[in-house]
């Protein structure tokens, strides 16, 4: 469902949702872009991305496709591992990122939740909530190993040369591939796998 579709339905809710939606795709794109300047590639920070700056990171049909479909993305941050000494993991570490970095959110929403105990049904619950699913769910997703995500590039880290290249073939389809698999919900299985995984991470830490 489109969060178009939640504006006309509920207002507040529209709000609540698309609030950490936003941000969230942010810090994941961020993520990369800052742990890439650290590895020593200057790409991402020289092209202004290393900011909470929404206009930096929203790309037009992506966001569209948010609104009116319920599944969209950013721009890709520019990473150029030429200027990293060992392109190898520096390949798993940038891409790593922004998933970490969408567990980390989603941490921090469960502390919080548990700290502050708001009313579930109340405006802060229902923030904390979402921030919490919508967090998990792009950490989950982005694990899938099917370029262009971010699970396809941890993969190829550890991948020889050749299988590396077949791989990145894929790139170009890769879009049409995910949502073909989405649609027959192939994707299912591994989606409730990763964000089984990642509860599971982030529940040792809290509970």
């Amino acid at each position: 469902m489109g969060l178009i579709n939640i504006l006309f339905r509920d207002p507040l809710a529209f709000f609540l949702v698309a609030i950490p939606l936003l941000y969230s795709i942010i810090f994941h794109e961020l993520a990369h872009g800052w742990v890439a300047w650290k590895l020593g590639d200057p790409t991402a920070k020289n092209a202004g991305r290393l900011t909470l700056n929404p206009l930096s990171h929203l790309d037009p049909i992506g966001s569209l496709m948010l609104l009116f479909v319920g599944f969209g993305w950013a721009r890709p941050v520019p990473i150029n591992l030429g200027y990293i000494r060992n392109a190898r993991s520096g390949l798993i570490l940038v891409s790593a990122a922004g998933i970490i970095a969408n567990m980390i959110l989603a941490f921090i929403a469960v502390f919080l939740f548990k700290l502050l105990t708001p009313e579930s049904s109340g405006p802060l619950g229902l923030l904390l909530y979402y921030m919490t699913q919508i967090n998990i769910m792009l950490a989950a997703f982005n694990l899938i190993p099917i370029p262009p995500l971010d699970g396809s590039k941890i993969l190829m880290g550890f991948l020889s040369h050749r299988a590396q290249y077949a791989l990145s073939r894929l790139e170009p389809y890769g879009f049409f591939i995910i949502i073909g698999l989405l649609y027959m919900g192939a994707l299912d299985p591994v989606i409730k796998f990763f964000r089984w995984l990642i509860m599971t991470i982030i529940g040792f830490f809290i509970f």
